[in-house]
């Protein structure tokens, strides 16, 4: 979300969203409010600090971690009383950094990625999780609400691709095999899924995401952007449908994420999802059924005029796709 005012973020996301608001994320706060700061805040016996390269572990708490912890807790605070005035919804989502993408986020003390050190990796991993029951538990007592986690993974590709630079920059990381990446994600989901009773919804805006991957690791969703659909191989679309056929839903990035030159209308913004329905062969009831449209990634670079307009956008459109006007 753009903007540095917590409260009127939930104010907004409340508002828009009823049925399915979320716990806004403000990133213009600057350290320790960007998607890495805000999870490494829920780490549990594990501290990051802030370094001229980015984040990396601390072997204490210090004052780059405290900010992390009070800017999420002025959120959580935020998230109430916007459910006091708005009620309690019937589901509440939360975001956090998937393992792979904290693990390629953040340094260990000499420099080198956490995903670099599997044992480290792990370690993050089971801290996040016990960071995280927490947090859920949290969020249910001041909401009286289910939670929906979402798992953020947009260096997932990076990873198994090996296009992560080495500290050094001259040279890449060598690529996870796929295996091993599913078998880490296949265990946090299990694990949220537990901690939460609801599916979890693991997001990757990245231009290639890893759909089959995400669905063999056991994702309730797979939100990703549309658009990065054009010219897309008929093997993503191809699992794309596999996802669909497996009772997967599909948070669909249709809205535009920054302010568009030409606002558009409804029908501008369905069109996508209308021709990947058809051009997979499904019945357009699916997307009654098993879709959510969303704004195609995050909205921090947007105006506050058309944040609010793209989550409108988003809330019409889910409507649409239960009851499709004439013209679709």
């Amino acid at each position: 979300m753009p903007g540095t005012d917590p409260v009127e973020a939930a104010a907004v996301v409340f508002g828009e969203l009823p049925g399915f608001p979320y716990v806004p994320e403000l990133p213009a706060r600057g350290v320790g409010a960007d998607m890495l700061g805000r999870t490494a805040a829920l780490l549990v016996d594990l501290a990051i600090e802030v370094v001229p390269s980015g984040y990396r572990v601390a072997g204490r708490p210090g004052h780059d971690h405290r900010r992390g912890h009070d800017l999420l807790q002025w959120d959580l605070d935020a998230v109430q009383a916007a459910r006091e005035n708005a009620g309690a919804p019937s589901v509440l989502k939360t975001q956090v950094a998937g393992p792979w993408t904290l693990g390629a986020g953040i340094e260990l003390t000499r420099g080198h990625r956490v995903l670099t050190d599997r044992g480290a990796l792990r370690d993050f991993t089971e801290s996040l999780l016990d960071g995280l029951a927490q947090h859920v538990a949290e969020l249910t007592a001041r909401t009286g609400a289910p939670v929906v986690v979402q798992l953020d993974e947009p260096s997932l590709p990076a990873v198994l691709t090996g296009n992560l630079a080495t500290p050094s920059g001259y040279g890449n990381v060598p690529a996870v095999p796929e295996p091993e990446v599913r078998e880490l994600l296949t265990a946090t989901i299990e694990r949220v899924r537990a901690m939460t009773g609801q599916p979890v919804v693991v997001h990757c805006c990245a231009r290639r995401p890893p759909i089959a991957l995400l669905r063999a690791a056991g994702a309730g969703a797979i939100a990703f952007d549309v658009s990065l659909l054009a010219g897309a191989s008929s093997e993503l679309l191809d699992e794309i449908g596999e996802a669909w056929d497996s009772d997967i839903a599909l948070f669909l990035g249709l809205v535009p994420a920054t302010d568009p030159a030409i606002a558009p209308g409804l029908k501008d913004i369905a069109a996508p999802a209308l021709k990947l329905v058809d051009r997979l062969g499904f019945n357009r009831s699916i997307l009654a059924e098993r879709a959510v449209p969303t704004p195609a990634c995050g909205l921090a670079g947007a105006t506050n005029e058309w944040m609010r307009r793209a989550l409108a956008l988003s809330r019409d459109l889910g409507k649409g796709f239960l009851e499709p006007p004439e013209n679709w």
